[in-house]
């Protein structure tokens, strides 16, 4: 089964990292929401360079920009009416007609909500060597199996609880390989669904009456959480913006990213609010994410299967009230108060959190293992290992700046830097010319040609890295960054094709 056949599988769905195609295209989510044009953005990592542990903007220049209080004010005025409408009685019969609408799916939600977890797990299957979602990388291909198995064990009732086991094992064990930071919107999903799974297979109906709120509470999390890239590290936006610039609506980036934040971040708030609130935005994100299937490939698709699902079971629930916190929700004034309660909350947690891991002034690692590569092909949006191999995980997050400085250090002598810099690209010269004159020796010319090319892309990797170290023109480090997302993607195609035909694999830099 290949990844190409899916879509009809899981079209009306989506699930983490969240990712990029959410991240560009919920300009149109907003615009069904405020009648205007307020923009946002899905998560990054799938799409561009980053480091993690680089330190992130100081949350102040957020909190100064003009852009972010007005996308606020758009987003309290929508949801203050919608809320007022609820109360009155023209809101019942608003939901009565959305009801009517979505009751086909309502009788059923149960069952949908099931198939597309399986059928999300054995996409990922398909796709093979990753962990949960496309953007977690893994070179152990009994990995994608267990997925497999995990997507059996969601049909049977009395196997669903495994599966939810299954899901948490592997979050757990995607922590060999990625930092806690880089995983934690991951665990709130992964969470929501796998409460889902457990109460739902249950014999209480005190507990099962919990399911829908486990999800909406999983994504709500999710979406809120990874929404802060968009103020943490503007800049890792900068080459999705350069390649697609249709997708900020003719908006300057630095307009488009804010408001894109909070525009995503506020629609995951909405989630989890009173019935009209939560239908409200998670039909402005089903339509967004289904707009960014066609900009980002199927591979886009597939790793938010669980997210659109989730989606679509809210637009779809006909629930009245809320089971949390009921009558503070009931108020208006509880929305700016919960909005305000709930930004303060997620961005002490991001900021705090990244102090308490990296350190004040942040973490970089050695660049062949921090730096994650930007594909300009979306059905490849995710690098390699920096050895050339298939699935290893970039830790980090982008290089930007602060990578150069960090990395060379801001009081560094030119001269020094330059010698530096000079060592390690004959180094790197060195490394490439032994295994790419050796490899274009084999009698095969086909052979000969992946051998040989293999080390010469690597060199051009080692070199873009280098740059990304030492380099501090701009639209040379863009260059870098693309050298190095094309280049990663070709050498595990490369090494796949010499794999097929069970041929020596040349050795990693």
């Amino acid at each position: 089964m290949r990844p190409c056949n899916l879509p009809r599988l899981i079209a009306p769905l989506r699930s983490r990292r969240l990712s990029l195609g959410r991240v560009l295209m919920l300009p149109a989510g907003l615009a069904i929401l405020l009648a205007g044009s307020l923009p946002a953005q899905a998560h990054v990592k799938w799409f561009a360079p980053y480091i993690v542990g680089a330190p992130p903007q100081p949350i102040g220049a957020t909190l100064s920009n003009v852009w972010f209080w007005s996308a606020i004010t758009l987003v309290l005025m929508f949801f203050l009416a919608a809320r007022a409408i609820e109360r009155s009685p023209a809101g019942e019969t608003i939901l009565s007609m959305m009801d009517k609408i979505t009751d086909p799916v309502w009788q059923r939600l149960d069952e949908f909500v099931r198939l597309v977890i399986s059928a999300f797990f054995v996409a990922i299957f398909a796709v093979g060597g990753v962990y949960l979602t496309p953007d977690l990388k893994t070179p152990a291909e009994w990995v994608s199996w267990v997925q497999l198995v995990i997507a059996a064990l969601v049909i049977p009732r009395a196997t669903r609880p495994a599966a939810a086991a299954g899901i948490i094992g592997l979050w757990l064990l995607a922590l060999r390989d990625y930092d806690i930071f880089h995983l934690l919107d991951y665990l709130s999903l992964g969470a929501g669904v796998a409460a889902y799974l457990v109460l739902e297979s249950s014999n209480n109906a005190e507990w099962r009456k919990y399911r829908f709120e486990a999800l909406r509470i999983g994504v709500a999390i999710a979406l809120m959480w990874s929404s802060l890239e968009k103020f943490a590290y503007p800049s890792w936006f900068d080459p999705i913006v350069d390649e697609k610039p249709f997708l900020t609506f003719g908006l300057p980036p630095d307009v488009f990213i804010p408001m894109a934040g909070v525009a995503e971040f506020t629609l995951g708030f909405g989630m989890i609010w009173t019935p009209l609130v939560r239908r409200l935005s998670a039909i402005a994100l089903f339509f967004v994410f289904n707009a960014a299937v066609f900009p980002f490939g199927r591979i886009d698709l597939i790793g938010h299967a669980l997210i659109m699902a989730i989606i679509v079971a809210i637009a779809c629930d006909h629930t009245r009230g809320t089971l949390f916190l009921s009558a503070l929700k009931s108020r208006l004034a509880a929305i700016p108060a919960g909005l305000a309660t709930a930004l303060v909350i997620f961005a002490g947690g991001y900021w705090g959190l990244h102090i308490a891991i990296y350190g004040p002034a942040g973490r970089i690692g050695p660049p062949t293992s921090e730096i994650a590569t930007h594909s300009h092909s979306p059905e490849y949006p995710h690098g390699p290992r920096a050895d050339g191999g298939i699935g290893a995980p970039p830790r980090q997050d982008t290089p930007s700046t602060s990578h150069a400085t960090h990395a060379a250090g801001p009081s560094a002598p030119a001269a020094t830097a330059t010698g530096s810099a000079l060592a390690a690209y004959q180094q790197a010269l060195e490394r490439m010319h032994g295994p790419m004159m050796q490899g274009i020796t084999h009698a095969d010319p086909d052979v000969a040609f992946v051998l040989g090319m293999i080390p010469h892309h690597q060199g051009a990797i080692d070199m873009a890295e280098i740059q990304l170290r030492y380099g501090r023109d701009e639209a040379n480090r863009k260059l870098a960054a693309a050298i190095i997302a094309a280049q990663k993607p070709e050498i595990a195609d490369m090494r796949g094709w010499l794999r097929q035909r069970n041929l020596l694999q040349p050795s990693g830099p």
